[in-house]
């Protein structure tokens, strides 16, 4: 490693190392001090195979550039979250996949934004009406109608925290948050994350109201573990590596972009293309596709494409007889902004 790199965490290697160990401590404004310590969750899962590819031992499967290396690492010395602009298929949910699995921080956690999506999907579910129809259920068991009944498992059981929540517990490492396709939120979206992302804690109503009564509660969480949540109130001790998605398609407001460090990726170039192929459908494979490789970099100049769209051409056309071959490929690798 140069003198020059000595400095990053995260280096792009595609092979899993310790250097999170040595990530010095936070910026006394980023230091958070949750607790006591949860388990950090369980390790790197299929969803993060898929994404890297089978093959990824043969390959670096997001050869990032030295400008990208640093604002990555930036984003994990300062904890603040990684806003991850590019078009289709650039790579920005690939990042957070590959950041996991070189820093051994296990699983990632994903949430998917829809248009329909508010800051209580990211941060947990209630279920009341589950939790009432339990109570009803144990009270007529009884013989008793309408008396007051609690159900076996507390309040917990109705309460699972969601991808945002469960990256927010007090762990010694921090986890891995993909906020997927942020954009196509609605408009208060990104602003209701604001206070979340900046103060790292959050509070669950329904357990601070029996906070008193009840400290500790038993709670679900994303990764289908139970932790206890004390006082009803959630706060990290290791901020999570947050990676928040936009195809460009919309604005941020500017308290959202002051709190994060951006990056855009652009187009990727044959290295990297090759190298995605390389890792997913092996070295045959990536020699045997050169040309749809090249003519995808060709229409790419004039045309919107995605790299899985290449990786779908080259897998089916693999056997295929050169006529034939040509034709499945331009039916699979279509322009994605083609006028309707």
């Amino acid at each position: 490693m140069s003198e020059a790199s000595e400095w990053l965490i995260y280096r792009g290697a595609g092979e899993p190392h310790d250097g999170i160990e040595a990530l010095p401590d936070p910026p006394p404004w980023r230091d958070f001090d949750g607790g006591p310590l949860v388990d950090p969750g369980p390790g790197t899962d299929s969803a993060s195979t898929r994404r890297l590819g089978s093959f990824n031992h043969l390959a670096e499967m997001h050869r990032p550039s030295a400008e990208e290396l640093e604002i990555v690492n930036a984003a994990l010395y300062l904890r603040r979250p990684l806003l991850v602009t590019g078009s289709p298929g650039a790579g920005k949910s690939t990042l957070a996949h590959s950041v996991a699995y070189e820093l051994g921080l296990g699983r990632v956690l994903r949430w998917p934004v829809v248009s329909r999506s508010t800051l209580g999907d990211g941060l947990y579910r209630y279920d009341a009406i589950a939790r009432l129809q339990d109570v009803q259920i144990a009270a007529g068991s009884r013989g008793v109608p309408g008396a007051r009944a609690e159900t076996p498992g507390g309040i917990g059981s109705y309460i699972r925290l969601g991808p945002l929540g469960t990256a927010l517990l007090p762990t010694a490492k921090p986890r891995v948050l993909l906020v997927d396709e942020l954009d196509k939120s609605d408009i208060d979206l990104p602003n209701d994350l604001l206070n979340v992302l900046e103060e790292g804690e959050f509070g669950i109503p329904e357990l601070e109201r029996l906070a008193e009564r009840e400290p500790e509660v038993e709670v679900l969480t994303d990764d289908g573990a139970r932790v206890t949540v004390r006082d009803g109130r959630v706060r990290c001790r290791a901020f999570p590596f947050v990676i928040l998605t936009s195809n460009g398609e919309r604005d941020f407001p500017a308290p959202l972009l002051r709190r994060c460090i951006r990056l855009e990726l652009g187009q990727p170039d044959h290295k990297r293309l090759a190298t995605v192929v390389r890792a997913h459908l092996g070295e045959e494979a990536a020699r045997a596709g050169e040309d749809l490789i090249n003519r995808f970099l060709e229409r790419s100049r004039t045309e919107l494409l995605a790299a899985d769209q290449l990786l779908n051409a080259i897998y089916l056309t693999h056997n295929a007889a050169p006529p034939t071959r040509d034709r499945l490929a331009d039916l699979l690798i279509q322009r994605l902004d083609r006028p309707r």
